[in-house]
């Protein structure tokens, strides 16, 4: 790692594909053939990580234009992409339409009416469309409940359930499913098996009320990974056994409609570490805090956002000096905010200037859900390990690429 933290600086984030490829084939391998893995590519939308998780079998969960673009040019066949979230516009409608993506998913009522006035439009005849529900039922065992209460997410079910005649007066938009996404971070098989089962019911029973062919049907996903001191990982041959069970009786009722699983999380966090090298080390009334080059500005997960309690990302010291005692440090970065921890208090050997440390399970929510901006720091450089060779695949933010895009006002030009 210190040769990489040689060649492309640090921060640094390093993505490991030989990991993206095993996560991928371990989960693949416990599902029903019947059902696809589509990646989220909020998680990390990094182009190449896309890529890899495409080569094999991926489809593409995508929710922004910027998104749909690179899911194509990694390579992801349209039909195996779909394309959701709340706040969707003219812009990213037409894309999915030009690009004949495998579905939209409608989020409202009226992005249906605005779906179909757009498709009178285009000539075409109609495009097909997964209605998101948000269910009457509660998710168990999310550390992040996205359904079952009142969100900015989906349809509520019983709004669906009144709605049979506005739906019935679409011409050109073609329901063909459901799509229901219960929460993330579940690490208990059971709860998964549960909600599945409880999705893909309300989903034969909506279809039904509805009257429209149930051809697809996006069960979400959410898989977990453990961060924290004791938290355990799922047990994915548990997951297999009772997802199989579920899958295939619905299947066997419904042999011609596709189910997806949908994941972020769980196919990129393991893949990735987020390298940082320390500055300065100093006391601070008792307590030693570890001062390194980067922080939350490029790893905000790591500060605990949605969690009560600040909890530790397993953190590794990088340089090898023999058995040595360990004790605690508080690693932060170099951003001037109290909450640009780290790690607080997490045990580690003696920690010396210069030294290299890493933030284990970093391959999702990393740079795409951190302040990169603040203090103008930049974003970190990205490598992908492929083939035994290390990829930059992504450069890391000069001060010219922060400052290109904003404008200085002659201010005497315009007083004048």
């Amino acid at each position: 790692m210190s040769a990489l933290a040689e060649e492309f600086g640090t921060p640094l984030f390093v993505y490991d594909a030989d990991i993206l490829e095993g996560m991928f084939r371990e989960l693949r391998g416990v599902l029903p053939a019947t059902t696809d893995v589509f990646y989220s590519l909020k998680a990390n939308p990094n182009i190449s990580v896309c890529a890899v998780l495409n080569s094999v079998g991926a489809g593409a969960e995508v929710s922004s234009y910027a998104e749909l673009v690179t899911a194509l040019r990694a390579g992801v066949a349209p039909e195996d992409i779909i394309f959701l979230g709340p706040g969707k516009d003219e812009r990213e409608l037409t894309a999915c339409i030009e690009s004949g993506i495998h579905a939209i998913v409608c989020e409202s009522l009226d992005e249906l009416d605005l779906l179909d006035a757009l498709l009178a439009t285009t000539g075409r005849d109609e495009f097909p469309v997964l209605l998101r529900v948000n269910p009457a039922f509660g998710s168990k065992g999310s550390g992040l409940a996205m359904g079952g209460k009142p969100r900015q997410f989906g349809i509520d079910e019983a709004e669906l359930r009144d709605s049979k005649q506005r739906l019935a007066a679409l011409r050109h938009v073609r329901l063909k499913g459901v799509h229901a996404y219960m929460g993330t971070r579940f690490l208990n098989h059971e709860d998964v098996i549960h909600n599945t089962r409880q999705i893909l019911a309300t989903a034969e029973d909506l279809a039904g009320h509805l009257g429209f062919p149930l051809e697809t049907v996006d069960f979400g996903g959410g898989l977990g990974i453990a961060y924290f001191d004791n938290e355990e990982d799922l047990d994915l041959v548990a997951l297999g056994a009772g997802m199989t069970d579920v899958l295939s009786s619905f299947s066997a009722r419904n042999p011609n409609c596709r189910t997806i699983m949908e994941l972020g999380r769980f196919l990129t966090a393991m893949a990735g570490i987020y390298v940082v090298r320390v500055r300065y080390v100093k006391d601070s009334m008792g307590e030693t805090f570890v001062v390194a080059d980067g922080g939350t500005n490029h790893h905000m997960a790591a500060v605990g956002v949605g969690s009560f309690v600040k909890r530790n990302f397993p953190i590794r010291h990088l340089e090898d000096r023999g058995d040595e005692e360990l004790r605690p440090h508080t690693v932060t970065g170099p951003l001037c905010t109290p909450n640009d921890v780290v790690a607080k208090k997490v045990q580690l050997p003696e920690v010396r200037p210069g030294d290299l440390l890493a933030v284990e399970r970093s391959g999702a929510y990393g740079p795409t859900a951190s302040p990169g901006l603040f203090l103008s720091h930049g974003f970190p450089a990205e490598v992908l390990v492929h083939g035994g060779r290390a990829h930059l695949v992504r450069e890391r933010d000069s001060t010219e690429d922060l400052l290109a895009k904003q404008h200085l006002v002659d201010l005497r030009a315009a007083a004048g």
